[in-house]
């Protein structure tokens, strides 16, 4: 029966001047979800924008369309043309399914009348169109309208008419591509991925960069990060994904600088290289997935040397999350089974017994004078991999 699914957003609408921008990039990024499904008509109206869904599955579009971000909300609806009979009917139609596959037995009707030329206002028609239901559905249905087990939602507008009785949450924020880019430095764990996803969510277009020790670490691993990349693709779109070699890095620290300063020194050298990267692709951020006191390259003392090896900002939104929150956002998006495969990382890599957790800078600096900085950034960066993802 649903012939069209209605996708609301939320703070766009208070854009002003600019908010054509912001809906003309949401509407490109629903078509893009929505290419392998098929080329389904998508356009805006009155704050709204439209999928014509034909005789797609509605269930399926709004699967997808879901998944963009600055969509709050959607609705499978009949639009028919503006005859209040008619929509009273499919009012009807709509309920007798409501009651028949749902658990419900209160309801609510909610009107809009755009057509200022139609006889009836607002409230009159929700009450016109709750006594037409009740007529005819008997004992099955009750009126509440504190409370209601679901809403009937029924307008009237000069050049059609629309019901609908669902609304489905969608996840909110901004269209990607609105916001600029950032570099997401992308792990196999559970904190980086909801890092991504966090960011991407306000409108900034993403790409990644992976650190692996292979042959240290296998190719599993590697792909297990590429797996959690394009669960991330769903939501962020194609993305770019940089994959960067540490182990000679490491080995070398591990020769010339104290073991206990083995997690922060390698951890410098990351930040480092994916700025590097970063700049080379005209981001503007990094993004990290590290939560204060999670580990210990994540103390407040630990995150301040680790910042100090950049210039441009880094963003962590996970920062003031603790892992329950974390754990929570990232099985709401898909990411968390696997994230949760033992793979091993980069990190594990001359893990030392003793990690430094409260590293001086100045100590840092002087550990890592040690070492040809520049050459084994570049080298890394030499031979670094390049992947195309997307779902």
């Amino acid at each position: 029966m649903y012939n069209v699914v209605i996708a609301r957003y939320g703070e766009i609408g208070v854009k002003g001047k600019n908010r054509y921008v912001f809906e003309n990039r949401l509407i490109r990024n629903i078509k893009n979800n929505l290419k392998e499904i098929g080329k389904l008509k998508v356009y805006k109206d009155q704050a709204r924008i439209y999928i014509d869904i034909e005789d797609y599955d509605y269930e399926a579009v709004i699967q997808e369309v879901r998944k963009v971000f600055g969509i709050v909300s959607l609705s499978p609806a009949v639009k028919l043309e503006p005859d209040y009979d008619k929509l009273k009917d499919v009012c009807l139609k709509l309920t007798k399914e409501k009651l028949e596959f749902e658990n419900v037995s209160t309801f609510k009707v909610e009107s809009k009348r755009a057509d200022k030329k139609f006889k009836l206002k607002s409230p009159e028609m929700s009450q016109d169109i709750g006594g037409y239901l009740l007529s005819n559905l008997g004992d099955s249905l009750k009126v509440d309208i504190h409370n209601p087990d679901f809403v009937v939602y029924a307008e009237m507008r000069e050049e059609n008419a629309i019901c609908y009785v669902d609304k489905i949450e969608g996840y909110g924020g901004l269209p990607i591509g609105t916001n600029g880019k950032a570099m997401i430095l992308l792990s196999g764990g559970i904190d980086s991925p909801v890092a991504a996803w966090l960011v991407a969510k306000r409108g900034v277009e993403i790409e990644a960069i992976h650190f692996h020790s292979y042959p240290f670490t296998s190719e599993r691993s590697k792909e297990k990060v590429k797996d959690l990349a394009r669960i991330l693709s769903k939501y962020c779109g194609k993305f770019t994904m940089h994959s960067v070699n540490l182990l000679p890095i490491q080995k070398t620290i591990n020769q010339n600088c104290p073991e206990e300063e083995m997690t922060i020194l390698s951890r410098r050298f990351m930040m480092k290289i994916a700025q590097e990267v970063a700049l080379n692709r005209n981001c503007n951020a990094l993004i990290t997935g590290e939560s204060i006191g999670q580990v210990a390259s994540q103390t407040l003392q630990s995150l301040h040397v680790t910042n100090s090896a950049v210039d441009i900002p880094v963003f962590r939104p996970c920062i003031a999350m603790d892992k329950t929150e974390i754990v929570s956002l990232a099985q709401k998006i898909g990411t968390f089974e696997t994230s949760i495969i033992p793979e091993e990382d980069c990190c594990t890599v001359f893990l030392p017994k003793n990690p430094v957790i409260r590293p001086k800078i100045e100590k840092i600096l002087s550990s890592e004078s040690k070492l040809n900085v520049d050459e084994l950034i570049k080298d890394a960066i030499d031979n670094i991999e390049v992947e195309r993802i997307e779902f």
